[in-house]
C-alpha cells in the first residue's frame, strides 16, 4: 500500500514516510511454454475437439519478451489470456520453473540498489531539518525545506513516468545516483567548511527529490523485465519489506551520524548512492523491451496524456486508482491523528514513539508475510477482504483514541498493506505494456501521494473541530470507500488466474 507506515501502493500502497502508496496481489501463475517456447506470447484458443494437451494459461500480460502480449480489454467481456514466458536466465536448469528470487542476480542487484537509495533518503530526511534548525533556528524554515521536497516530488511524478518510458532505464538510474552523489557530497563539504546556507540546502533538497522521483519510477518499471510473471507479487512484497526496513533503520542511523558530526549523514547518504550506482552497473539483463524503430516520437504532454488515458480506460487500473487514493489518505491521516491525540492527552513521549514503532514494525512484518497471505485466498476475494478488514481495524482504533492501544489495530491494518501492494501492483505490472510501465505507475503514484499529502491538513482541521474519535472514524470511512470500490468493481472481480 505504497515509504513507511501507511504506505499503500508502491515505494507503493501503504507507506507514509516518503514513498508511494498501494498495491495488492498479482497472481501465483504458472504457465508452461508453448511446445518449445521460443515464440512471443500470443492470445491462444484451443480448437474444439483438439487432442493437444491443454496449456496452462496466465490471464495477464506475459513477461520477458520483446514483443508485447496481445490483450483483450475487460470492457469487452474477456480477461487477457497469454502464455507465460520465463525471463531469460531465471529458470531452474532443465525446467520451465522459475528459480527462487534469491537466486535472481539482476533483481537482487536492483533490490540492493533501491535499498541503498531508500536508506540514504531516510537518513537525509531526518538530518536535513536538523541542519536547517541549527543554521537558522527557525522551525518555519525547516518546514519550508520539507515542503519544497514534497512539492518537487509531486510535480515530477508524471514527467518521471514519461522519462522512464522514453530513455534507457539503466542510464536513468545511474544518472540519478550520480546527481544525488554529487549533491550530497557538495552539501557535506559545505557543512564542514562552515559555508552551508538555506539556498544551498533548498537546491540539494529539490534536486534530490526530483532524482528520487525518476529513480523510483524507473526502478519500479524495470522489475517486469527482470522477474518472471509468476514471481511479480513476491518481488513487490520484497520491495515492500525493503521500504519499511529502510524507514525503520534510516532515521535512527541519520540521527546517530548527525550527533557524531553534522556533515556525516550527508557523507553517508553520498556513500549509499555510490554503492547503488555500482549495483546498477552490474545488472546484465535489459531493463526494458526494445522500442519499435518506426514508433512516432511524442511530446512530453502527449506521452503523459497517453498514460492517463490508459489508466482511465482500463477497469482494473481505474479501480486501483480509486482504491489507492483513499487508502493512502486514510493511513497517513490516522497516524497523524493518533500521534496528536496522544500528545494532547499527556501521553509520555516514549509511548508516542512506541506507537510510531508499532506502525513501522507492522508494515515490515506484513511485507515478510505477504507471500504466504497471498496464497490463502483467490485474488478478488483477497483484495476485498483486505479493504474491509482495514476499515474495521481503523474503526476499532477510534474506540480508544487517547490511549497508545489505538496504535495496535492500526498497526494490524498496516500489516495488511504490503500484501495489498504486492497483489495490486504485481497485477498492474503484468497487464501494463512495457512501453507504458513508467507512465501508468506515475499516474497511480501521483494520485496516491497527493491524497496522502493532504491528509495531515485534513486531520488537523477535523481535530480542531471534533473529538479525536470522530476524526478517526472519518478516515475509517475513507477506507470504506476503497472497500466498496473493491467489492463492486468489475476490474477487481476480473483478477483471476487459470491453470
Amino acid at each position: 500500500m505504497s515509504a513507511a507506515p501507511g504506505k499503500v501502493l508502491a515505494d507503493g500502497v501503504v507507506r507514509t514516510g516518503g514513498a508511494e502508496v498501494f498495491s495488492l496481489r498479482l497472481l501465483q501463475a504458472r504457465a508452461a511454454a508453448d511446445g518449445g517456447g521460443g515464440s512471443s506470447p500470443t492470445t491462444t484458443r484451443r480448437p474444439s475437439g483438439s487432442t493437444t494437451a491443454p496449456r496452462r494459461r496466465l490471464l495477464v500480460a506475459g513477461m520477458g519478451r520483446a514483443t508485447e502480449p496481445t490483450l483483450t480489454a475487460p470492457d469487452e467481456g474477456q480477461v487477457p489470456t497469454v502464455t507465460e514466458t520465463t525471463v531469460p536466465g531465471t529458470a531452474v536448469a532443465g525446467t520451465d520453473r522459475p528459480a527462487s528470487l534469491w537466486r535472481n542476480r539482476d533483481f537482487n542487484l536492483l533490490w540492493i540498489s533501491q535499498s541503498l537509495s531508500d536508506l540514504g533518503a531516510a537518513m537525509s530526511n531526518l538530518a536535513m531539518p536538523l541542519l536547517v534548525l541549527w543554521l537558522t533556528g527557525s522551525a518555519a524554515q525547516a518546514g519550508l525545506v520539507g515542503t519544497a521536497g514534497l512539492l518537487t516530488t509531486l510535480a515530477c511524478r508524471l514527467p518521471a513516468g514519461v522519462v522512464a518510458d522514453r530513455f534507457p532505464r539503466r542510464t536513468l538510474l545511474v544518472a540519478c545516483d550520480a546527481v544525488r552523489l554529487v549533491g550530497y557530497l557538495a552539501l557535506a563539504g559545505a557543512v564542514l567548511a562552515g559555508v552551508a546556507n538555506l539556498p544551498m540546502i533548498l537546491a540539494v533538497t529539490v534536486v534530490g527529490a526530483a532524482a528520487n522521483a525518476v529513480f523510483g519510477t524507473a526502478e519500479h518499471a524495470a522489475v517486469r523485465n527482470l522477474v518472471p510473471a509468476a514471481q511479480l507479487t513476491t518481488a513487490v512484497a520484497r520491495n515492500e519489506a525493503r521500504s519499511y526496513g529502510t524507514q525503520l533503520a534510516g532515521p535512527p542511523l541519520g540521527g546517530l551520524l548527525y550527533g557524531l558530526g553534522r556533515s556525516l549523514p550527508f557523507v553517508g547518504n553520498a556513500v549509499t548512492y555510490l554503492l547503488s550506482l555500482l549495483a546498477v552497473l552490474l545488472i546484465r539483463r535489459p531493463m526494458q523491451q526494445p522500442r519499435a524503430a518506426d514508433e512516432a516520437p511524442q511530446s512530453g504532454g502527449a506521452a503523459a496524456a497517453e498514460g492517463v488515458r490508459f489508466v482511465l480506460g482500463n477497469p482494473f487500473l481505474r479501480a486501483l486508482l480509486i482504491i489507492a487514493a483513499p487508502l493512502n489518505m486514510a493511513f497517513t491521516g490516522m497516524i497523524f491523528a493518533i500521534i496528536v491525540s496522544l500528545q494532547r492527552s499527556g501521553t509520555p513521549s516514549v509511548l508516542v514513539g512506541l506507537a510510531s514503532t508499532i506502525f513501522g514494525l507492522g508494515g515490515f512484518l506484513g511485507a515478510l508475510a505477504a507471500p504466504a497471505v497471498q496464497r490463502w485466498l483467490r485474488l478478488p476475494t483477497l483484495v476485498i477482504v483486505l479493504c474491509w478488514t482495514t476499515t474495521v481495524l481503523m474503526a476499532c482504533s477510534a474506540l480508544v483514541p487517547t490511549s497508545v492501544l489505538a496504535a495496535v489495530p492500526l498497526g494490524a491494518a498496516v500489516f495488511l498493506g504490503p500484501t495489498a501492494n504486492a497483489v495490486l501492483f504485481g497485477y498492474q505490472a503484468a497487464i501494463t505494456p512495457d512501453r507504458l510501465q513508467g507512465r501508468v505507475v506515475s499516474v497511480i503514484f501521483l494520485a496516491a501521494t497527493s491524497a496522502a499529502a493532504l491528509a495531515p491538513g485534513l486531520a488537523g482541521l477535523l481535530l480542531a473541530r471534533f473529538p479525536a474519535a470522530v476524526t478517526m472514524l472519518v478516515f475509517a470511512a475513507l477506507v470504506g470507500v476503497s472497500a466498496i470500490t473493491a467489492t463492486l468493481s468489475t476490474g477487481i472481480r476480473s483478477m483471476r488466474v487459470e491453470s
